[in-house]
């Protein structure tokens, strides 16, 4: 597989994670979701689920097993996030490793294909669910106030040497985008 197919999402969401509606998860065909935490569910300098982010968990949980897979090392922290959504979760990931996705891949019970990993950055989030065979789901990043008025220079390194590699991640149009998948495969 080339460095671009690692890299392409195959699913770009405008907006947040917020915006990923069980129809969309139906339309691909999706079982289960394993879902990055820092920026992607939540701010990274924020300590607990938004009351938007428990009803949005509540919306999935009937369409889609879920699974919190983060990188952060901090107990209190992730593991607060989780309990208050009632989720299992993995904490020290080191993302793009795929170890611990694979943890909750084999607890989902799910065939790979039929699992969604959803994230806010391609050398973490979408290069280990490609790695595995996982359907990608590509969010924007949910950034705390304070760090908003500041750019997001990790993500546009990421996105710049993806597009030089001949991924494509900018949404084209509408509420999302579907890159390169045909729905349920």
């Amino acid at each position: 597989m080339r460095w671009n197919n690692f890299l392409q999402p195959d699913l770009i969401l405008e907006g947040s994670v917020l915006n990923l509606t069980p129809d969309i998860i139906q339309t691909y065909g999706l079982q289960g979701l394993v879902l990055d935490v820092d920026e992607t569910l939540v701010p990274i300098r924020v300590a607990s689920a938004s009351p938007e982010l428990q009803q949005w968990v509540e919306q999935i949980r009937p369409f889609a097993k879920l699974w919190l897979v983060s990188n952060n090392l901090s107990e209190a922290r992730i593991g607060g996030i989780a309990r208050s959504l009632n989720l299992p979760y993995f904490l020290g990931a080191a993302k793009p490793s795929r170890r611990k996705i694979r943890e909750a891949l084999k607890a989902m019970n799910l065939p790979v294909h039929q699992v969604g990993m959803v994230g806010d950055r391609l050398f973490t989030d979408v290069l280990a669910g490609n790695r595995l065979g996982m359907f990608t789901i590509l969010v924007e990043p949910i950034i705390h106030p304070d760090v908003a008025l500041r750019s997001h220079p990790i993500r546009n390194c990421e996105v710049w040497v993806s597009e030089i590699l001949g991924a494509s991640i900018t949404p084209k149009t509408g509420r999302f985008t579907k890159v390169d998948k045909e729905p349920g495969k």
